[in-house]
């Protein structure tokens, strides 16, 4: 038998997913959530990535677009201001268990005409250094498991107020010498997969109060692709598809101050595990071992326990934003999960800071639960935009 630190389990927990839900152990998973949320591999993907997002309580796929974009909404580079945009985030992850997990993001969005924009996106995410050793405490050596996400969209506007994106992607996850050096005897592999999405954007200008105004619809569906393995005759896991619909409402109360109220819903389109007895045999619910497609649609309508089950499933993300002449924000946000699903809930906050082509923004998330491992989790982003017009307010 060989021993593992707090950070192995973590990501063993990763491919050993579905077993552990099964069996109610409890856990972590990559994405802070606990072991009875709906298994899927590489949930890094769902983590948010950037600051701005991140303060308002993970909701962003209506809000104003910025190249963050490329993860929150595709469709919304139709609308950036500037020719170029890049952005750079980092996120210290889960150190309330481990020192030295990290999520990297790099974003990057080119304007080829006034209706077609062009994006691209780095994500990696650093399990740090494990070291593994035996029952005897003898040292068996060091790994630095990660995960790479490279994604490009293209965004085409219809209209002035409509677009839309797709987007295509490769994951690369790299946990496999961590995992089977646990003694199961299989020869491991680095898992990879390849995924795609649509995105929609609709904002229309609009009087509120007395004031010009914005509402804004989102709609990504992302991840949708082949499922990964870790072994050549391994089992194989669902990416996490995800399905998000989003709505933002921003009203300008006078020439200097601008505000921002915004609510994300987030459902996995993949299987619910159903239950079963001791033997294997199923209980309640439907087998989750289908294709992609099938598992899609199948998510909608498979909770063992029917749909009040099924609407524990959706996310839900409201956040708050307030500018002061496009050069001081403040933000606040709040998510919840529901705890057969995952568990997480918590209150966020964070600034942002605005000069000539220049943005900063930093977040702080404040867990509700006790012992949370994604409490006092902190995000930071700068962001550079180059070219366009430059007195531009985004709306």
């Amino acid at each position: 038998m060989r021993f593992f630190s707090i950070r192995a389990l973590i990501f063993s927990s990763i491919i050993l997913l579905p077993t552990l839900v099964m069996s109610q152990t409890v856990g972590t998973n990559t994405n802070g959530t606990n072991t009875s949320a709906i298994p899927t591999a590489v949930p890094f993907l769902n983590i948010t990535p950037d600051s701005r997002a991140g303060a308002m309580g993970d909701a962003g796929v209506a809000t104003s677009p910025d190249v963050n974009a490329n993860y929150w909404n595709p469709a919304k580079l139709a609308f950036l201001d500037d020719d170029d945009n890049v952005s750079l985030s980092y996120s210290p992850w889960l150190r309330q268990l481990v020192p030295d997990l990290a999520l990297y993001y790099l974003s990057y969005a080119h304007k080829v005409d006034d209706r077609n924009t062009i994006g691209a996106s780095l994500r990696y995410f650093n399990y740090g250094t494990i070291q593994f050793r035996d029952a005897n405490q003898n040292d068996l050596g060091t790994y630095s498991p990660n995960e790479v996400a490279l994604n490009v969209s293209f965004a085409r506007k219809f209209g002035d107020a409509l677009s839309l994106a797709l987007t295509a992607g490769y994951i690369h996850s790299n946990l496999s010498n961590a995992f089977f050096a646990s003694g199961t005897g299989a020869q491991g592999k680095a898992g990879n997969a390849i995924a795609a999405g649509v995105s929609l954007y609709d904002n229309e200008k609009i009087q509120e109060f007395g004031s010009d105004a914005v509402f804004a619809f989102g709609l990504n569906i992302s991840n949708i692709g082949s499922k990964i393995s870790y072994s050549d005759n391994g089992p194989k896991y669902f990416l996490p598809a995800n399905l998000k619909l989003g709505v933002a409402n921003t009203v300008n109360l006078d020439d200097y101050n601008q505000l921002t109220l915004t609510v994300d819903f987030n459902k996995l389109l993949v299987p619910t595990p159903p239950i079963t007895d001791i033997n294997g045999n199923i209980v309640k619910g439907v087998s989750s071992d289908v294709s992609v497609p099938e598992g899609i649609f199948q998510s909608f309508s498979d909770a063992p326990n029917g749909f009040s089950e099924e609407m524990q499933e959706i996310t839900i993300s409201t956040g708050l934003e307030y500018w002061y002449n496009q050069l001081f924000a403040l933000r606040a946000g709040y998510f919840y999960e529901n705890p057969n699903k995952g568990g997480s809930h918590y209150l966020t906050a964070g600034v942002g800071f605005k000069y000539e082509g220049f943005n900063f923004d930093f977040s702080y998330l404040a867990a509700s639960q006790q012992n949370s491992p994604l409490a006092n989790t902190l995000r930071f982003t700068l962001i550079a935009s180059f070219g366009g017009d430059k007195n531009a307010k985004k709306k």
